[in-house]
């Protein structure tokens, strides 16, 4: 395995791009892969993966080999490496007091990171542990995902499970059609979304290959994920971004190896077809050498409550933290609780 290491990307700012209208040459993957994609130098360090694809990665904190606490952040829908909470968010004390390193990564398709055509809630778990192996993180290391990121670390339970010392999942995405999940919630869950997100969840799931040409077309309503409409955000989401700005996400970097192999893919992974349930997934620390951890807001209008109290109540090892007057991005608010709490134990 080796390691690509150029100049380290700096400053970039979120710029809001069009969808193309392509009618329909979504139905061609073919088609789709090159439209709205650019050829731009790579500017982050990248790993080489066993099948000759690269993932784009960041550092932050204690050396690697001086490190007491390991851990990869797994970013979530439209985002990239550099969007992540435990980066801007982390207290530099906490940071130095527990000795982290912090290691997040471009997912396959997002920002530098290659695009995986055969990509699976399976390959992405595998994509993680070559990348741990090839920074030389050790036998275990730890995995935080927020949103879509956060559904991923579903995958490194079931598939890697040797190699986590922990893991905690931040507003983790559900999909929907999750074998084990009783239709009943499911229908009543996707029904508390905007209409025109359940159309497009539906696509997703039913008609992958329409879901680019879906979701750039112009007879429908744009799925709110995509436009950044602020009616999916909660009172306090609104909040949260009236002082961040939107202008401080890395939009058009995430997006510059256009929008199928980024968003489009990852709703077509996401809400697909699954090789496993999550439901079914084993304790991986019935030694308690290590735990699971499951944050959410009751007031999510991205990932209904419901889903998460319902998967918790069939998986009581996974340790579950509902925050009251939460949304989706409560965790730009309490970073260095998430962390402490996965590592030291502090709750």
């Amino acid at each position: 395995m080796e390691t690509e290491r150029e100049i380290m990307s700096r400053g970039r700012r979120r710029t809001h791009t069009k969808c193309c209208e392509i009618g329909f040459v979504g139905w061609s993957s073919s088609m789709c892969l090159s439209v709205g994609s650019t050829s731009t130098a790579v500017t982050s360090p990248r790993i080489k993966l066993r099948d000759g694809r690269h993932l784009a990665y960041k550092e932050l904190g204690a050396p690697r080999e001086e490190a007491k606490f390991k851990m990869i952040y797994i970013h979530g829908f439209d985002s990239c490496m550099h969007d992540s909470f435990f980066f801007h968010n982390l207290s530099p004390a906490l940071l130095e007091e527990l000795k982290i390193c912090i290691v997040s990564f471009d997912r396959p398709g997002y920002g530098e990171s290659d695009p995986d055509p055969n990509r699976t809630p399976r390959s992405i778990a595998f994509d993680i542990e070559e990348l741990a192996d090839g920074l030389g993180l050790g036998p275990k290391f730890y995995v935080i995902g927020f949103s879509m990121g956060g559904q991923i670390i579903w995958s490194c339970l079931h598939y890697i499970p040797h190699r986590l010392a922990g893991a905690a999942m931040v507003a983790p995405v559900v999909n929907y059609w999750w074998r084990n999940l009783p239709a009943k919630l499911s229908k009543e869950a996707l029904s508390l979304m905007l209409p025109r997100d359940q159309r497009m969840l539906r696509v997703a799931h039913y008609a992958p290959w329409l879901t680019f040409w879906w979701n750039t077309q112009r007879w429908f309503s744009v799925a709110s994920y995509i436009s950044c409409d602020p009616n999916i955000l909660s009172f306090q989401d609104k909040e949260i971004f009236s002082r961040l700005g939107f202008n401080d996400l890395n939009q058009a970097y995430a997006r510059k190896q256009g929008e199928y192999e980024s968003l489009h893919r990852d709703l077509m992974i996401g809400y697909g077809h699954w090789e496993f349930d999550p439901l079914d997934v084993q304790n991986p620390f019935k030694n308690s050498n290590g735990s699971v951890h499951l944050w959410h807001g009751d007031e999510d209008m991205f990932v209904p409550v419901s889903l998460q109290r319902f998967i918790i109540s069939k998986l009581p090892w996974v340790r579950y933290h509902e925050l009251t007057g939460s949304g989706h991005f409560f965790p730009s608010l309490m970073v260095d609780e998430i962390v402490k709490t996965l590592f030291v134990g502090e709750d």
